[in-house]
């Protein structure tokens, strides 16, 4: 395919599958279909995806975060491995593809995928697929259910942000402490006090479990803590005062020399989530959300958007504070019943994960027994996805 002949057609034809994992949907591409790792798999994907336009008008992408997202599968590398999995985020209307980080609900579609191209073997009722991401070196263990030698799709497991139920895949990442710098508290403090422009000191916590990410609370930076994404994007002010922080705490672990150039040497990582207790208020949906309902409410930001539900991993570092004494996290939950559930409520309703944690030698002093969330994902198409050819691939 890209062998040196493609060029004297005018597109080319790549083999791709669209695949919905939890919350969010994206291409999914074999990895010996595309060109090796490098400027021009960055250039094909790209171009397939429509980035950069704020419309992704002449690609797949569909103009938003959560649809612009791309998973490439292959044979593992690793012998602890089943699969090898790369996550790209591909900017909207940004020149930007991003590798830094997993992403939680992609990741809930590999399994079913790699199983129904043949790349693991399927076992009995249930189907454990190791999943070797290379974004962060960490193993996944995937727990696909299966119908007839396939992925089941159908089942009574409902998300928040998806209509309908269908089958629970359960996705453990208790190996994913220290994702990205080998640390759990990357700063070796519970909670930083990060000075800011305006002259505001702020309480911060900053944790590495699935994907690094920066804790405030919401009354630290002036919210409620239930504002809907549309009403945070119109708030210029708050986007700017979120990027700070983001910057800041990037600078602060070594993602980018200085917190003002966090945009071009950090794009993606680390997330922010801005934490409060827990409040009733009304979902995207249009259903009220009840304070019972949950441990705490959650706003999930990422390159400078709000989630409209909340990400696979970044779920998973929530979780992981929550059970860090004295963490932005852990009070923000303080006086609610100690269980191996935690609930947060985010824009689209309340996701619900499992944690069980215990006093450990570990830079946190916690480990964690299980540490996993629920997703349903679906194969929506198989075809070829074509792409304009160019001498930059």
């Amino acid at each position: 395919m890209f062998d040196g002949n493609y060029l004297e057609a005018e597109q080319i034809g790549i083999r791709c599958s669209i695949v919905r994992g939890g919350s969010s949907k994206g291409a999914f591409f074999l990895e010996h279909d595309l060109p090796p790792k490098g400027p021009a798999r960055d250039a094909v994907l790209k171009r397939m995806m429509g980035t950069p336009d704020v419309m992704q008008i002449d690609g797949l992408g569909g103009t938003h975060l959560i649809t612009s997202k791309i998973a490439i599968v292959g044979p593992s590398t690793r012998e602890d491995a089943d699969v090898d999995f790369t996550f790209a985020q591909a900017e909207v209307a940004r020149d930007i593809i991003d590798y830094s980080a997993n992403c939680g609900n992609i990741s809930a579609g590999v399994g079913p995928f790699a199983i129904d191209a043949g790349l693991v073997r399927p076992r009995g009722d249930v189907t454990l697929v190791r999943i070797h991401n290379t974004n962060t070196g960490n193993i996944l263990l995937a727990h696909v259910p299966m119908h007839r030698g396939r992925a089941k799709v159908k089942g009574d497991f409902a998300i928040a942000g998806v209509p309908g139920t269908g089958a629970e895949i359960f996705m453990d990442y208790k190996l994913t402490l220290g994702a990205k710098t080998g640390k759990i508290l990357p700063t070796g403090k519970t909670v930083d006090r990060m000075p800011l422009d305006d002259g505001s000191v702020i309480d911060t916590t900053i944790c590495d479990v699935a994907s690094t990410t920066v804790f405030v609370k919401a009354k630290d930076v002036e919210m409620r803590g239930d504002e809907m994404p549309d009403e945070i994007h119109a708030n210029r002010g708050l986007i700017q005062k979120l990027l700070e922080i983001r910057g800041r705490a990037a600078a602060m672990i070594g993602f980018t020399g200085h917190w003002t150039k966090v945009e071009q040497e950090s794009p993606f990582l680390p997330f922010l989530v801005v934490v409060s207790p827990p409040g009733s208020y009304k979902a995207l949906t249009g259903v009220e959300v009840r304070a019972e309902d949950m441990d705490l409410k959650t706003r999930f930001i990422f390159m400078n958007t709000c989630h409209t539900a909340m990400a696979g991993t970044g779920s998973m570092c929530i979780a992981a504070a929550s059970r860090i004494p004295g963490s932005v996290v852990n009070e923000a939950i303080a006086g609610k019943e100690r269980k191996h559930t935690l609930s947060m409520g985010h824009p689209s309703g309340v996701m619900h994960v499992r944690v069980i944690s215990h006093e450990g030698d570990t830079d946190a002093g916690v480990d964690f027994e299980t540490l996993g969330f629920g997703r349903t994902a679906r194969k929506i198409m198989d075809g070829t996805v074509y792409v304009p050819t160019s001498d930059q691939y």
